[in-house]
């Protein structure tokens, strides 16, 4: 099946083509005949396998006849993120370019005059996130019941995000006679219940199991003392042949201080959170997307939805708090047929938190370091281990007491003082770039198992 086979317009088509696409996933192609139909849906898909598509596309035909009107838009599409708010303008822009359509993005972080400016010329696609749309239309700058088309995109991140009262609310002042879509990679009881409530007959396709990850995606669980997480990290960025990578952190404070740590061993990592205002999450995520860095630390603002190319590695540098949000996370690789790694670093506390991943996922997550190391290095650990000792005691050099170190360093002008052991280490990381630790004339191993050298925190088990 192509694009061709679905009803869209030859300039939506020469658009799509392009854009370097010729057929459409499982998604698009059961909804966008659908949407063409003007019936009410319900979408249900993994992560990643082009719900964005599956309603701009229709929506870009749909909306291509018709007179626009001064603050009242004539479709919106609510999100829970300024970020995939701004992806979605993105996707309007890239297959609408061949249709005399306007639209508008209303989110938070920005000034409004742009916004209200727009708005007063009149709009076809109003992308917006709920915060923002409920100020304006309580200021009275926008009126909503000329809307004919709303698409609420990743629900379930709304509710987790506190949306749901703002989104019944908004679909109470709508227009009853509407075309309605709902899209998500889970569908927990509350939006089963928001959707029985404002769709009418809706068609429902569920490409996959609900909560399931994709085939694509190697994924591992990685037992680890909560102290040694960011050695382990280094590790694996050091020897799993990372092109890019995203980790997830918890909290804001994390992603901050890993960000820190990361830079000071040479890595070039960026970091994105929820404190940070609009314009500098951008640019920061045009940093990741054009190669200028390879490593993204991010909490969940980054987590649904980001369509970033290219990403071969997800880390879980801490286990998810909210079961959903793992599918979420680790969707951010293997994306668009590509394969990609994710681990997931598991902390005595986090015994609960992953077990109720894997219930989600109706899976165990296999335990890195059990199922795909393929080669026993612990002879090799053990001789190094036994050359660290080679030297004899009485050849090692004789080590001041640490008063006398600090007397002699007080007494020393500042030029000649010793310098710090972290300070040379830092310096010699600089003088020298980081090579690749694998072994190039080594026969190939199949895809998602290991064959590098064995980290000692492999010995850490699951108690």
């Amino acid at each position: 099946m192509t694009f061709a086979d679905l009803g869209l317009s030859p300039e939506l088509l020469k658009a799509v083509e392009d854009a370097g696409y010729t057929q459409p996933t499982a998604i698009q192609a059961q909804a966008i005949p659908t949407v063409l139909m003007m019936r009410d849906l319900i979408g249900i898909a993994q992560t990643g396998t082009g719900k964005t598509a599956s309603f701009v596309l229709p929506m870009i035909d749909v909306m291509a006849a018709g007179r626009r009107r001064a603050l009242m838009p004539r479709s919106l599409i609510l999100e829970p993120t300024r970020e995939l708010a701004a992806q979605v303008a993105e996707n309007f822009e890239k297959y609408g370019k061949n249709h005399d359509l306007k639209m508008a993005l209303l989110i938070g972080g920005v000034q409004m005059g742009d916004q209200l400016k727009a708005l007063d010329e009149g709009v076809d696609v109003l992308i917006a996130t709920p915060g923002r749309l409920m100020d304006l239309f309580e200021r009275g700058k926008i009126l909503l019941n000329g809307c004919e088309l709303l698409v609420i995109d990743e629900a379930d991140r709304m509710l987790d995000m506190g949306f749901i009262p703002d989104i019944e609310f908004i679909c109470s002042k709508l227009p009853e006679t509407r075309q309605t879509m709902l899209f998500s990679a889970t569908m927990p009881p509350p939006i089963e219940k928001l959707a029985k409530k404002f769709l009418t007959n809706p068609k429902r396709i569920e490409v996959s199991r609900a909560a399931s990850t994709n085939a694509d995606i190697t994924a591992f669980k990685v037992p680890v003392k909560s102290r040694a997480k960011r050695e382990t990290l280094r590790w694996f960025l050091e020897n799993d042949l990372v092109e890019t990578a995203i980790i997830f952190a918890n909290k804001k404070t994390t992603v901050r201080e890993l960000n820190q740590s990361l830079k000071r061993h040479g890595f070039r990592s960026s970091e994105i959170h929820g404190d940070m205002d609009q314009t500098s999450r951008l640019q920061e995520l045009e940093r990741f997307k054009s190669g200028e860095v390879n490593i993204l630390v991010a909490s969940d603002v980054a987590a649904r939805g980001l369509d970033i190319k290219g990403v071969s590695h997800v880390f879980n540098f801490d286990t998810p708090w909210h079961p959903d949000d793992y599918v979420h996370r680790i969707g951010r690789t293997g994306r668009a047929g590509a394969k990609g790694r994710a681990f997931t670093f598991v902390s005595e506390e986090d015994a609960e938190a992953i077990g109720n991943v894997e219930k989600l996922t109706g899976s165990e997550i296999k335990v890195f370091g059990k199922d795909d190391v393929r080669v026993d290095l612990s002879e090799v650990i053990a001789r190094a281990e036994a050359a660290k000792t080679e030297q004899p005691r009485e050849e090692r050099p004789e080590r001041k007491p640490r008063r006398a170190r600090e007397e002699s360093e007080e007494r020393a002008p500042h030029d000649e003082r010793p310098k710090k052991p972290r300070r040379e280490r830092e310096e010699r990381e600089e003088r020298q770039p980081r090579a690749r630790r694998y072994n190039e004339d080594a026969e190939p191993v199949p895809a998602g198992e290991w064959n590098g050298p064995r980290p000692a925190f492999l010995d850490i088990g699951f108690g």
